[in-house]
C-alpha cells in the first residue's frame, strides 16, 4: 500500500485536483489494478503472487483443456485445417482493438530482430495447430493430448543448441522416461492384449490411423518447442498483448494460406459450428494460452511447462464425461510416464 501512495504521488502535480484524491478514488484505482491490463505493468509484489500465481494457472489449464473438446464438436463438421486457421483468425480479430488502441507505439517500436523473431514464433504456433488439430482426427484425445504436452521436454533438450543451457542429467532420465511412455501410446491403438500381446505387423502399424494421429501430434510438440523457445526470449523485453497480438496475427495468416493451399474454404458451415470455433478462440487460445505467456514474464519456463501437464488430465476428463470416450489402459500408463519424465527434466 505504500508503494501504490508513493507512486501515485510522484506521477502527477501536486496543482493537479486528481492529486487531492479521497478514499472512493483510491479504492477505484486499486480494483483497476486488478485487471488483466493491469496484471501486465503492475509488479508481482503489489498483487499478492503467492495467491495471484496459482490462481492464473489453474485458470490457463481449465481453459487450456476445453481446445481438444470444442475442437471435437467442430470437425464434426468443419475440416482440421479451418478450425485451426478460424481458431487464430477469430482470437487475432479479437486483440486487435485493444492492441492498437492501448499498445501501437509498442508493436511500432519493435525492433527488426524482435518482430522476425515474432513472425518465426507465430509460424511454429500455426504448425502447432495444423497438425495438432489434425490428429484428433486419428487418434484419441487422451493420445494426442499427451503427446503434445510433450514440448517441454524438447525445449529442454533444444536448448543447449539455440539457448546455450546444459542438458543435465535430470533432462537425460526424464527424456528415457518420456520417450518410453510415447512407445507405449504409439503400440497402444496398434496392439491388444488376449491372452499375451498380439500386434499388428510393422507394415500395418505404419498405415495405421491411429499411429499417424500420434506422429502428428508429436509433430505438433516439436513446433510449439520453436514457440516455447522464442517465447522465453521475447517475453522479458516485449509486453504481452504486442507479443501475443504478433504471434497470434501471423499464426492465423500463415494458417490462412494452408487452409487454402489444400483447397479447404473457411465459409458454408453450420452455425454452431463457428460457435464451436468462437469458444475455441475465446477461453482456450486467448484466456489459456495468453495466461501462459503472461505467467512466462514472472515465472520460470520450466514452472510454467509443467503446470501445463495439467491440460492432458483436465482434457482427458471432460472426454469422459461429455464425449464418453474412455483412454485405453495402455494410454494411461504410457500417459503417466511421460508426464513424469517431463517433470523429472525441468527438476534442477
Amino acid at each position: 500500500m505504500a508503494d501504490f501512495y508513493e507512486n501515485y504521488h510522484q506521477n502527477c502535480s501536486t496543482r493537479d485536483g486528481a492529486c487531492q484524491a479521497d478514499e472512493s478514488n483510491i479504492y477505484d484505482s486499486l480494483i483497476l489494478a486488478a485487471s488483466f491490463r493491469a496484471l501486465e505493468r503492475t509488479p508481482l509484489n503489489q498483487l499478492h503472487p503467492r495467491l495471484l500465481l496459482p490462481l492464473a494457472l489453474l485458470l490457463a489449464i481449465l481453459a487450456v483443456s476445453t481446445a481438444s473438446i470444442f475442437i471435437k464438436f467442430a470437425q464434426r463438421d468443419a475440416p482440421s485445417l479451418v478450425i485451426a486457421a478460424l481458431r487464430l483468425t477469430f482470437a487475432s480479430l479479437a486483440l486487435a482493438p485493444l492492441a492498437w488502441t492501448r499498445h501501437r507505439a509498442e508493436i511500432l517500436s519493435l525492433t527488426r530482430r524482435e518482430l522476425l523473431f515474432g513472425l518465426l514464433s507465430g509460424l511454429f504456433l500455426s504448425v502447432h495447430f495444423a497438425t495438432w488439430i489434425s490428429s484428433l482426427e486419428y487418434t484419441t484425445i487422451a493420445s494426442s493430448v499427451v503427446l503434445v504436452s510433450t514440448g517441454p521436454l524438447w525445449v529442454a533438450l533444444m536448448s543447449p543448441l539455440f539457448l546455450r543451457e546444459p542438458l543435465t542429467r535430470p533432462v537425460l532420465i526424464g527424456m528415457a522416461v518420456a520417450l518410453l511412455g510415447g512407445v507405449i501410446i504409439g503400440l497402444s491403438d496398434s496392439c491388444s492384449w488376449n491372452n499375451g500381446l498380439a500386434c499388428d505387423s510393422f507394415s500395418q502399424v505404419l498405415r495405421g490411423r491411429a499411429l499417424f494421429g500420434n506422429l502428428l501430434a508429436l509433430a505438433g510438440a516439436l513446433a510449439v518447442s520453436g514457440y516455447l523457445m522464442i517465447g522465453r526470449k521475447l517475453r522479458t523485453k516485449t509486453s504481452l498483448i504486442p507479443y501475443i497480438f504478433v504471434v497470434y496475427s501471423t499464426a492465423a495468416i500463415g494458417l490462412l494460406i494452408i487452409m487454402f493451399a489444400a483447397g479447404e474454404t473457411p465459409v458454408g458451415y453450420q452455425p454452431m459450428t463457428y460457435v464451436w470455433i468462437l469458444l475455441l478462440a475465446l477461453v482456450p487460445q486467448l484466456i489459456g494460452h495468453s495466461t501462459y505467456n503472461w505467467a512466462l514474464a514472472h515465472l520460470p519456463a520450466a514452472f510454467v511447462a509443467i503446470a501445463t501437464l495439467g491440460e492432458p488430465i483436465g482434457s482427458a476428463i471432460l472426454a469422459f464425461f461429455i464425449l464418453q470416450e474412455a483412454p485405453p489402459v495402455a494410454t494411461l500408463a504410457g500417459g503417466t510416464l511421460i508426464l513424469l519424465g517431463i517433470y523429472l527434466s525441468t527438476r534442477k
